[in-house]
């Protein structure tokens, strides 16, 4: 999503089977992360939204660990496939302890998807819980675009912000799944 976003391709919605397929692995390690990103503003939406690309990035899972329970996290995902991924921010100087690990989930089909989870271990986030997720506090998730998302461009992101500039809580707001109304305008012409 760090890409500029093409205004012919709005509409696109992400596949179910990849929504559904890293919710299961989230299922396994939820009680020891808080969301970010993407998935953040996925469960802060109202149930049963429409998952258009543009409005919540599903391309990976970012989230972040404290630092207790690191090795719970790992052992998890290392025990579900998960191998640890070498990116180019590991050999960059920064404050941010961030790792990256991927796998490939097989459907009875045989079809598989790749699953990326990014976390970044910290201790200091300020999260709200929602049916039973921690996630990332909206003001402090708007905070981190730009250092460590990239999405901004994401419709979530961008309605969030609004709303947050307004003093109305973005949290269930129909807004953070919505195309802009700009969008289907610009799209038809």
């Amino acid at each position: 999503m760090g890409n500029l976003h093409n205004k012919e391709r709005y509409g696109e919605v992400w596949p179910q089977y990849r929504i559904d397929a890293c919710k299961k692995e989230l299922e396994k390690i939820k009680p020891y992360v808080t969301l970010s990103g993407g998935w953040a503003w996925h469960f802060m939406s109202p149930l049963n939204h429409t998952e258009y690309k543009h409005s919540h990035d599903h391309k990976d899972i970012d989230l972040f660990v404290e630092p207790e329970n690191i090795a719970v996290v790992v052992s998890l995902l290392k025990s579900r496939g998960f191998k640890k991924v070498w990116t180019k921010y590991d050999k960059l100087p920064s404050s941010e302890d961030f790792r990256r690990y991927e796998k490939r989930h097989f459907f009875k089909d045989g079809s598989s998807v790749k699953i990326t989870i990014d976390f970044f271990v910290r201790s200091d986030v300020p999260i709200r819980e929602i049916d039973g997720w921690r996630l990332t506090e909206p003001s402090f998730l708007l905070s981190l675009y730009g250092r460590i998302h990239s999405s901004d461009n994401c419709f979530a992101v961008k309605a969030a912000s609004k709303l947050i500039h307004s003093g109305i809580d973005p949290v269930g707001r129909r807004e953070l799944t919505e195309l802009p109304v700009h969008a289907e305008s610009d799209r038809d012409t």
